[in-house]
């Protein structure tokens, strides 16, 4: 796979073998995985399906965090059986080819690259709700910048801030669901007055618009749940990752159960679907109705985090990323170094710099810039999720053949769950066309997709020659180009670089 030089190891700290500090710890590993899992979607983003779906989106949530659920799983069987740096994309590689490869690594390196900008976006929105002076570009510029030196701190230092945001992310939802229950069940002010269950189903039933806008809103919640796989990318940093991960990803049912239909549940039985609309947190209408001072101003601190912190993931998953590629031969090889805190300075700071597209963006068409930049990232999220499924499926074909080894952590009733997922994420596909506000992600998709295969297309020699090599140290025949793409996979398992 590429060589890198990394530094000497500091006291105390463990190195995988390409150079990254095991730095991130078992509490840090859980709140990434929550802050993964609750973002900007939530926040906001759940005031627009309410208004489309009414009180079945509560389902719409716990059926989408089921299929969530499985995708982990089986990322998580991946993880264990071989973490890498580069996580479903190295995956992507070895089990699909080195065009799946190329794809997915870019594709994923762009996607997070569009929602880094779409989160500097959010923030200059959000400090403008304080500083209405403050231009918007200006923020995402300082906003940018202060997260690029955040993320070349060392990996402690990214788990460390992430602990905190994630925690603020928590500790708002846990006080409207605590709050909002007490204010209920002791009928505290109008708001636990007028209370009841039977909000869910008065008003026009369950699914008021009908069950075609319940079927729309799953890209609302698809939206919502982007990033929860951003996990994936710190098992090769994560002390103890045998235990901590597999913990995390098991934890999910629970965090989605509390976060996300526990909170819709406390917001919809206070209040019925028709008092929240799209463009409005149903948090900040929830907290304002029930007398709770300052909560606009409360709401719109928790949401700046939540945009900071899917920023920062962004970077650190794509300065790994990008070092990945780089080892793989795909990007320029100064970014597979790392620098004396054993983080890929060059890849970070590559990535920032693609992210500053974002402050151009909103200098020009400010008000425009966050549908513009986000339009196209859950199909991003859809295509990761999908091959993160697919590498699975074929892991257990070789594992079946007895040509990998057997990871520990399984994924029950694999094959019929996979193919379940595969569906649903077709589904979500499909419904995007039937949705004006998000077909733009398909009117995207062939400019996207024509850029990363003819991106393959150009790297295509190399990549051939590099697994030639790669085969020939292993001293497996290669008779043909298709043969490297086919053996891939099995080469890159005899070569536990991570």
């Amino acid at each position: 796979m590429g060589t890198t030089t990394p530094p000497p190891p500091a006291h105390g700290v463990e190195l995988t073998d390409d150079g990254l500090a095991q730095s991130l710890t078992k509490r840090h590993i859980r709140m990434i995985a929550v802050g993964g899992a609750i973002g900007v979607g939530l926040f906001l983003g759940s005031g627009g399906g309410i208004a489309k779906a009414g009180p079945a989106l509560i389902g719409v949530y716990a059926i989408t965090g089921v299929f969530i659920y499985i995708i982990m799983r089986a990322l998580g069987e991946l993880l264990i059986y071989r973490p890498v740096s580069g996580s479903f994309a190295e995956y992507a590689r070895e089990f699909m080819g080195p065009a799946y490869g190329f794809i997915t690594g870019w594709g994923y390196w762009t996607t997070w690259t569009v929602i880094g900008m779409a989160e500097i976006t959010a923030a200059g929105i959000y400090v403008h709700y304080w500083f209405p002076f403050i231009p918007q570009y200006v923020t995402a510029f300082v906003v940018l910048v202060a997260l690029v030196l955040l993320n070349l701190l060392k990996v402690g230092a990214f788990g460390e801030a992430e602990f905190w945001f994630a925690s603020i992310k928590i500790t708002a939802i846990l006080g409207l669901i605590i709050g909002g229950t007490l204010v209920a069940v002791f009928s505290i002010g109008d708001a636990g007055a007028n209370s009841t269950f039977a909000h869910l189903w008065n008003h026009g039933g369950a699914a008021p618009n009908g069950w075609l806008a319940v079927l729309l809103a799953f890209q609302i919640v698809v939206f919502s749940y982007q990033g929860v796989e951003l996990i994936g990318m710190t098992a090769a940093e994560t002390k103890n990752r045998d235990t901590v991960l597999p913990k995390a990803i098991n934890s999910i049912p629970w965090r989605i159960g509390i976060f996300y239909v526990g909170s819709l549940l406390v917001l919809l039985t206070l209040f019925p679907w028709t008092e929240f609309s799209a463009g409005e947190s149903p948090f900040v209408k929830a907290l304002t109705h029930i007398g709770l001072p300052a909560a606009g101003s409360i709401m719109n601190f928790v949401v700046l985090t939540s945009a900071l912190s899917s920023c920062s993931s962004g970077l650190f998953s794509n300065g790994r990323l990008l070092k990945r590629l780089a080892a793989d031969g795909v990007a320029p090889a100064r970014f597979a170094t790392v620098n004396k805190g054993h983080v890929p300075a060059a890849a970070i700071l590559a990535s920032g710099t693609a992210m500053m597209i974002g402050v151009l963006v909103n200098a020009v068409v400010p008000d425009q810039a966050f549908v513009y930049i986000s339009s196209v990232a859950t199909l991003g999220a859809i295509w990761s999720w999908l091959v993160i499924i697919v590498c699975h499926m074929i892991y257990r074909r070789r594992l079946a053949r007895g040509e990998v080894h057997e990871s520990w952590f399984k994924l029950p009733f694999a094959t019929p769950l996979s193919w379940l997922v595969i569906a649903f994420l077709t589904f979500v596909t499909v419904i995007l066309g039937f949705d004006a506000d998000n077909r733009i992600a398909l009117y995207a998709l062939p400019v996207w997709a024509a850029a990363l295969i003819g991106g393959y297309l150009y790297a295509k020699p190399k990549i051939v020659a590099r697994e030639a090599a790669a085969a020939a140290a292993a001293h497996e025949p290669v008779t043909s180009p298709s043969a490297v793409a086919a053996g891939a996979g099995d080469q890159s398992a005899t070569r536990r670089t991570d």
